[in-house]
């Protein structure tokens, strides 16, 4: 088992190979990787994804959905009795609801610069707890999951984990989709609730690249 718990600093995260034998160390941007975490913003996009993936599926029947005649059941005086226009209203049992729950849709978006610095902030938090680990590449001769469940053994990875790549090739989709606490994203499609969701971050050295002049505005 490789011990990762050895994090020289902040801006730096030990390099593996696809057999998870050490191969050196991936020094990250330091203008953008400062171990600093903007809480508030954090849980602004928190509070978005979440709502994102809300169905918006609850209905209820109005007294104008529900069955039942129109009729008024009885006279509006002399009965002694309360008034009452049709069986079909909420006071009644069987009649409609009054206010509940119609179709909606929960989705809204926040700027891009706030999501990124979401995401930035979420990747600190990682970096500061010794979570974030990098390999060299993932090039898989053919879809094996047992190759990827060697790479996180031998990481010493047995949690919930997010792998990171640049363009995930056919082989390597199919190689870890068997595996349910493996969740395999692009790098520059990754949010902060994909990243604060997983336990470890093991990401390319290619798709930290990438992802690190995306991040500085190039």
């Amino acid at each position: 088992m490789v011990d990762t718990k050895t994090k020289a600093t902040i801006n730096r995260i030990p390099l593996f190979d696809s057999k998870g034998k050490k191969a050196g160390t991936l020094d990250l941007n330091k203008d953008i990787f400062t171990g600093e975490c903007n809480k508030s913003l954090l849980y602004q996009a928190l509070v978005m994804y979440r709502a994102n993936q809300r169905k918006g599926t609850a209905s209820t029947k109005t007294r104008g959905d529900v069955r039942g005649s129109g009729k008024k059941p009885w006279r509006q005086k002399g009965t002694g009795r309360a008034r009452v226009g049709s069986k079909r209203n909420p006071v009644w049992r069987g009649g409609g609801i009054a206010f509940g729950p119609h179709p909606r849709d929960f989705r809204y978006s926040l700027p891009k610069k706030m999501r990124k610095g979401a995401l930035v902030s979420s990747l600190n938090t990682k970096l500061t707890s010794g979570k974030v680990i990098g390999v060299t590449d993932l090039a898989l001769g053919e879809p094996k999951t047992k190759k990827i469940s060697a790479l996180l053994s031998a990481l010493g990875i047995d949690t919930r984990v997010l792998l990171l790549v640049k363009n995930p090739d056919r082989n390597l989709v199919l190689a870890s989709r068997n595996i349910k606490r493996l969740v395999l994203k692009k790098a520059d499609e990754a949010t902060a609730l994909d990243v604060l969701s997983s336990d470890n971050i093991v990401i390319t050295k290619e798709a930290a690249e990438g992802l690190l002049s995306k991040k500085a505005g190039k």
